[in-house]
């Protein structure tokens, strides 16, 4: 990529994922406050969850490719190097966490004993239900969660930073009238 701001299919996936991801956690915060009885309230937003969790790993997939494929733009001038870095470095975790969740949330739902539902559609099990396995899915699950937290506050902090000081940084993933693909 050789521009100094980001196209137009990278910022429709930045901002759809940001919004949709958004969604997931303040979701699965709220979802692990559910009381387990009555039976099926508490597994109706799990089987939410999850549908979202694998629709999203496919968008994430996609981004990751996209990513892979084109490359990020210039850095505008003059970005320090310990910033250039920095940034690489949260988005390593945000990329790794965006990986993380999906795959270890499906990975523990397909060794638990309940069936996994896509939008109401029944997924077949992989393999036979493991507690231990489950248990340790959803270690990494909630851990990687808590550590995106962390670098979405982060992100969002250097954007704001960036945006006061005009550096050209936080523009780059603004979408322009006149930006074109």
């Amino acid at each position: 990529m050789t521009s100094d701001r980001y196209n137009k299919t990278a910022i429709a996936l930045h901002w759809v994922l940001a919004l949709a991801l958004f969604y997931q956690i303040v979701l699965g915060m709220w979802m692990l406050e559910i009381p387990k009885s009555p039976p099926g309230f508490r597994a109706e937003w799990f089987n939410w969850h999850k549908s979202i969790g694998m629709s999203l790993g496919l968008v994430i997939v996609l981004r990751v490719l996209w990513r892979i494929k084109n490359g990020a733009p210039q850095w505008p001038s003059p970005i320090p190097s310990w910033q250039k870095f920095l940034a690489k470095f949260n988005h390593a975790v945000l990329y790794g966490c965006m990986i993380v969740m999906p795959l270890t949330g499906f990975l523990g739902s397909t060794f638990s004993p309940y069936p996994i539902k896509y939008f109401g559609i029944v997924i077949p099990k992989i393999w036979e239900a493991s507690t231990a396995l489950k248990d340790l899915m959803s270690t990494f699950h909630f851990g990687a969660s808590r550590i995106f937290i962390v670098a979405i506050i982060l992100h969002l902090m250097a954007s704001l930073w960036h945006s006061l000081r005009g550096d050209g940084m936080f523009s780059r993933m603004i979408p322009s009238k006149s930006f074109k693909a």
